[in-house]
């Protein structure tokens, strides 16, 4: 099983609490993991990465064993700890601005 921890807007949509569990098939990438995620949860399709290029939408960034994936290629394996349900993948949105 797959842990997935998702920002409070995103499981706010999805009627989620917490972390969600997902049985990925196949390589657990980023590509498999977010394709379960919205197969699972169709309300979430377009919220995380655009209906039609599958890109990461602008402010969410992908997260695992303190490492910063976000720009990682889709089909990378995700670490080992990831695939085997000890650490979460985590979806976080990430805040903008600057100084007034």
């Amino acid at each position: 099983m797959i842990r997935v921890v998702l920002p409070q807007h995103l499981r706010t949509l999805a009627h989620v609490q917490n972390e969600v569990t997902l049985d990925v098939t196949g390589p657990v990438t980023q590509r498999s993991v977010l394709d379960a995620l919205e197969d699972r949860y169709p309300m979430l399709k377009g919220t995380i990465r655009d209906h039609v290029t599958k890109e990461r939408r602008a402010f969410l960034r992908f997260f695992a064993c303190e490492e910063d994936l976000s720009h990682d290629p889709p089909d990378k394996p995700l670490p080992p700890e990831v695939a085997s349900g000890k650490e979460p993948f985590l979806v976080i949105g990430a805040i903008a601005g600057g100084s007034l």
